[in-house]
């Protein structure tokens, strides 16, 4: 039902290079559903690792992350490009108080035991790191017996997810009777002749808008709150 992602902090590789492994687990059974040795912590680089965890295990119902790139953003609802597509695939972006990575902490355990057993010492590029994160990952499933499993590896534990991941990226659709709007290229809206900006993480997505009072509208992407649009001062409200 809930998955962690995070990064395991960067190091340099023998060859002076930075890998940045990104990891994800299944919060229940602890198993680790993959790490990858990546050379850059952002969308670009992040997202096929995900479509290759969705399509072996299938999609959670939640993914839980700390607020960082490429997770989340500043921007209105901490929307990223990679939550957008992750709301859209039906995801909730579960996020952890800033600095508080206690909130995911069987994450961070495993994340010492993958540190101790794969980077000390680092390997020698990426390709040999990647085979130790590999031969990692089958040991700490299928061997490692854990305490909170009953001595269990969590292999012995874990079952994928009954929800396959689609064909092609669903359209986010409202109700009939919704007001929504268009986000542009440009991140706005239009809204009674003016320009609002909403996100750039949302352009070429639809929003909703639902009157709270006289003036105010409350702001959603598909099942994920945003903010309020404040009429009368023509912004937003988070």
């Amino acid at each position: 039902a809930v998955w962690s992602a995070d990064y395991k902090g960067q190091f340099k590789m023998g060859d002076k290079i930075k890998c940045y492994p990104l990891t994800i687990s299944d919060n229940y059974s602890r198993y680790l559903i993959g790490c990858w040795g990546l050379l850059r912590p952002n969308y670009e680089q992040a997202r096929p690792c995900f479509e290759l965890a969705f399509r072996r295990y299938g999609l959670p119902a939640a993914i839980r992350t700390d607020n960082g790139s490429p997770f989340a953003s500043r921007g209105l609802g901490g929307l990223s490009r990679l939550a957008v597509w992750l709301i859209r695939l039906g995801i909730i972006p579960e996020r952890i108080e800033p600095g508080c990575p206690e909130q995911n902490g069987r994450h961070e355990r495993m994340h010492r035991t993958l540190k101790e057993s794969t980077a000390k010492p680092p390997r020698r590029n990426l390709g040999m790191q990647q085979q130790a994160f590999n031969a990692f990952i089958k040991e700490y499933n299928d061997e490692r017996p854990h305490e909170a499993l009953a001595q269990k590896p969590p292999a012995y534990v874990y079952r994928q997810s009954l929800r396959p991941y689609p064909a092609k990226l669903p359209k986010v659709e409202y109700d009939a009777g919704i007001v929504t709007r268009y986000v542009a290229p440009n991140g706005c809206i239009k809204w009674k002749g003016s320009l609002v900006f909403i996100s750039e993480a949302l352009k070429g997505n639809h929003i909703a808008l639902k009157q709270v009072d006289g003036q105010l509208w409350a702001i959603r992407f598909s099942f994920h709150p945003l903010g309020f649009l404040d009429e009368k001062k023509g912004k937003i409200i988070e």
